[in-house]
């Protein structure tokens, strides 16, 4: 099976190599961002919030620009320089003693990381065709999760909220991993390069813009699920999650490491086979069954906090859990996410496409971390746990209601169109 998932271009091999290398990096750092700025350089928690959803909202405002220069330039010439701005960023959070340095740094890093996703996918989906863009994005995923994992076991191992410079370390070496992809891709001096040709003289420029994305109903069907959906599960990662079992189930920031390892497990175990079987199937219903798993997620840690008292450990275990069972839903998420935003794009607006994608990110981490605060403050986070499960089902719907625009090929279902789907022609 990773045979079969890798790609076949030796370049797109060693693109998803430097992807490996620095989540690494991200995995020091992932779970650990609200619980550093409010338990080691005191901010509050809302303040906190404010400096994560900041960085949400200038990643926002810059990504359509990314998209636009990505079409415009290539890839390549947006990536590299942001990745070094990210890492500068990144390193800088070591430094950070103020709400003042915390939004500063948080907009550096903003900045580095508004047109890193876009480029990086618009860079793998040159390098593969239609019939491997699923399978290798899910491998991708599980590359990324893996790198995650093992940074999530070295980080739990080391930091400790009484020494600071343990914090700062991982930082530092989280920094120095996101040069890891930019070494990569100035070996492949021939990958990502403009996909589209510019318009020569006489000829209309078809591109539209992002207009023309805007437009494709099936694409904005597609923006809204995935704006739910990462607004009620990923979003609520780095603050809900981890504020959830540290203050009310109770559990130490060693027990979320923890937790962290075990949903790279289960993705690292379970993304290939995943893969096979959604092969030939609807994405569209795959996408449903997501929304679902992230609310059953939900819904154990939220039993976690009610019986943390009575039984630490059980308690611990649910923690451990929940994110085990948040990871078996991302191995389906992610390979048809990307494959599907590429499926509806072209070559001439493939940047603004999976710009617009990653914008999803932006707007979700606005939104997560400055509402999780309030909500867990409510019924001893109770409510929080009401509306993510609330909005994971929705998402639900939401995707099952995209099936019936788009056909069978984007939709990825098995080539063949059964009798009933055949349209009546014209002899």
């Amino acid at each position: 099976m990773l045979r079969r998932a890798l790609p076949a271009r030796p370049e797109a091999r060693r693109i998803m190599l430097g992807t490996l290398l620095s989540a690494i990096g991200r995995g020091l750092t992932l779970p650990f961002l609200f619980i550093y700025l409010t338990n080691v350089r005191g901010l509050t928690d809302n303040q906190a919030g404010l400096v994560i959803g900041w960085f949400g909202a200038v990643t926002l405002a810059l990504s359509p620009l990314g998209g636009t220069l990505i079409d415009r330039f290539g890839a390549r010439r947006v990536l590299l320089p942001c990745l070094v701005i990210e890492a500068i960023g990144t390193g800088s959070l070591a430094l950070v003693h103020s709400v003042g340095s915390a939004f500063a740094v948080s907009t550096l890093i903003a900045v580095g990381g508004s047109a890193v996703w876009s480029g990086q996918t618009t860079i793998l989906a040159s390098l593969t065709d239609d019939g491997e863009r699923q399978r290798v994005f899910g491998l991708q995923f599980a590359l990324l999760n893996l790198g995650i994992g093992v940074g999530g076991l070295i980080s739990g191992a080391v930091i400790d909220i009484a020494r600071p410079v343990t914090f700062q370390a991982i930082y530092l070496l989280d920094a120095l991993s996101y040069l890891m992809p930019c070494l990569i891709l100035l070996t492949l001096p021939h990958v990502g390069h403009r996909l589209a040709q510019a318009p020569t003289a006489g000829t209309s420029r078809s591109s539209g813009g992002y207009l023309t994305v805007l437009r494709d109903r099936p694409f904005r069907r597609l923006v809204i699920f995935g704006l739910v959906l990462t607004t009620c599960g990923y979003a609520q990662i780095e603050v809900g999650f981890a504020a959830y079992s540290v203050r009310v189930v109770e559990v130490t920031p060693r027990v979320v490491a923890w937790a962290l390892a075990a949903n790279t497990m289960m993705i690292v175990f379970s993304q290939l086979l995943v893969i096979r079987r959604m092969e030939g199937r609807s994405r569209t219903r795959g996408l449903a069954a997501v929304g679902a798993v992230f609310a059953a997620a939900w819904l154990v840690l939220g039993a976690a906090g009610l019986i943390s008292t009575s039984n630490a450990l059980i308690a611990a275990l649910g923690v451990v859990a929940c994110s085990a069972i948040f990871g078996f839903g991302e191995t389906m998420l992610s390979p048809v996410m990307p494959a599907l935003t590429n499926a509806l794009a072209t070559d001439e607006l493939r940047g603004r496409y999976n710009a617009m994608s990653s914008m999803i990110f932006g707007i979700s981490g606005i939104i997560g971390p400055v509402t999780a605060g309030p909500l867990l403050g409510v019924a001893h986070g109770r409510l929080w746990v009401a509306v993510v499960v609330g909005g994971c089902l929705v998402a639900s719907a939401l995707a099952l209601s995209l099936h019936r625009l788009l056909t069978a090929a984007q939709d990825g279902r098995a080539t063949g169109t059964p009798i009933q789907d055949l349209e009546p022609v014209t002899a």
